[in-house]
């Protein structure tokens, strides 16, 4: 595969962000209706919510944009809403951001790498394949089973360099 062949990353490059989140939130609900899942009006914002922007929002963000919408100001309400999304598949947790991101491949089993712009804090979900094979074949070496596998890197995206 040559580096032209790889899908650019949302959050880094110009693209119709309607119908990103539309296609986003589309598989969502599939993916419920087809797992059983209840996706209430306090889940399908808090996605939404996620899905404005390609940027991790801490959990007090995703309350205070929630109780714009009449959900409430407790902060059980964004936390029991944020979960659900993680343990589904619908949102990641960023864990250097203290923060969560809407998942852009809902559905699908992957393992994500996720590029954080220190500058303009866009945060991408690209693909973690061959990252992932190499920890768990590290691991497999010094008889270790990887479970759970969350790749975050920080740096700058395109935009961010040039405007230095």
């Amino acid at each position: 595969m040559s580096p032209s062949d790889i899908p650019q990353p949302l959050a880094f490059t110009p693209h119709d962000h309607d119908a990103c989140c539309g296609d986003v939130l589309a598989r969502a609900d599939a993916l419920a209706a087809e797992r059983g899942l209840r996706l209430t009006p306090v889940r399908r914002r808090t996605l939404e919510i996620l899905l404005e922007t390609h940027r991790a929002l801490g959990a007090y963000e995703v309350l205070d944009r929630l109780a714009e919408g009449g959900f409430g100001k407790q902060p059980p309400v964004a936390y029991r809403a944020l979960e659900f999304l993680v343990e589904n598949g619908l949102a990641h947790r960023i864990r250097r951001l203290n923060a969560f991101t809407a998942c852009m491949h809902p559905g699908e089993r992957h393992s994500p790498v996720f590029l954080i712009c220190t500058g303009c804090d866009a945060v991408a979900e690209v693909p973690g394949a061959g990252v992932a094979q190499a920890m768990s074949e590290a691991a497999q070496s010094v008889h270790f089973t990887v479970d759970r596998l969350n790749i975050e890197a920080a740096g700058l995206c395109a935009g961010c360099r040039s405007a230095t």
